[in-house]
């Protein structure tokens, strides 16, 4: 007589071992961003023992210490490093299910966290929000503000859901839709040698004439890239925190600076005291796009909202 067996192979390569819990994952992350037992347990809500616990069974089912334990501090191992990045895409992933599951046939309802950079949210939002909310009542937008960098962050850590941003900027493992080109402008004071009409001509613009936004903002590098110039220098070089600062500096007559499109469509450069200009024929524009964490559940909505903020 002859038998058959059917082997369960996942089955087996599972036996026997145990696998990290997503509580222990959550613990492990809380404890990197907060460098603090106590800390991280309050924030999970959970007394110190319990956390403390959590983290030494995943340190056994790991076989290797996560952090290391001295006076007033946490630091974490490599191995830990490690964890905390692996643990931070399981989440966000798990996280990503449940909205899925929550919302399964209705697109562009319950949470939806987006990012934008500042750049682009006081001209781009007023414009299309009423819109979106009108289409689809069900959503609640949590709207978070912030630099590219940070918002690149916040989409592979599963903090953000997607995020508005401007290209180009180097970001693997990110996905995007674009929304639409915003020409990058010039602006100089009235009197100044760059405040005529029409495109400035090629190599007109200098660094020592320019006063930009702070490191960190995508338009600085974008602007500068787009006309060949490098940065400014120097511990007197004035940085802007923001497009409006920019703007009283250049009427005031420090410098000349960049201005995107969007920005001076939403009336920022009226301003009796400054000149917008094209910058040369060619016209440098960034790519505004919609960004997601490649292989998030919520591709599709964050594609259909790169449709319902279109600029063009």
């Amino acid at each position: 007589m002859t038998s058959i067996v059917f082997e369960n192979t996942i089955g087996r390569a599972y036996v026997g071992r145990m696998l990290p819990t997503l509580r222990q994952l959550h613990y492990l992350k809380l404890l990197a961003e907060h460098a603090s037992f106590s800390r991280a347990a309050e924030a999970a809500h959970v007394s110190q023992p319990a956390l403390s616990a959590g983290v030494q069974e995943l340190e056994k089912i790991l076989g290797a210490a996560v952090v290391e334990r001295t006076r007033g501090a946490v630091q974490l191992t490599a191995v830990g490093a490690e964890a905390v990045k692996r643990a931070e895409d399981v989440l966000a992933r798990t996280e990503d299910l449940v909205e899925a599951a929550r919302n399964a046939g209705k697109p562009l309802s319950g949470r939806f966290r987006l990012g934008i950079i500042p750049t682009v949210a006081p001209f781009l939002l007023p414009r299309a929000l009423p819109g979106l909310r009108d289409r689809h009542p069900a959503l609640r937008l949590f709207i978070r503000e912030d630099l590219t960098p940070r918002l690149i962050a916040g989409l592979k850590a599963g903090q953000l859901d997607a995020a508005v941003i401007a290209l180009p900027y180097e970001a693997p493992g990110i996905d995007h839709a674009r929304i639409g080109d915003d020409e990058i402008l010039a602006a100089a004071p009235v009197g100044h040698p760059l405040a005529g009409a029409g495109p400035i001509p090629e190599g007109m613009l200098k660094a020592d004439d320019l006063i930009l936004l702070e490191d960190g903002h995508c338009l600085r590098d974008q602007a500068l890239a787009a006309v060949n110039i490098e940065a400014p220098r120097g511990e007197d070089v004035f940085a802007a925190t923001s497009l409006h600062t920019l703007v009283q500096m250049v009427s005031s007559g420090l410098g000349v600076s960049f201005l995107p499109q969007m920005a001076v469509q939403a009336g920022l450069a009226d301003n009796p005291g400054v000149v917008v200009r094209p910058i040369s024929a060619d016209a440098p524009r960034r790519e505004i796009v919609v960004a997601w964490r490649a292989g998030s559940s919520r591709a599709a909505e964050a594609r259909l909202l790169a449709e319902a903020l279109k600029l063009d």
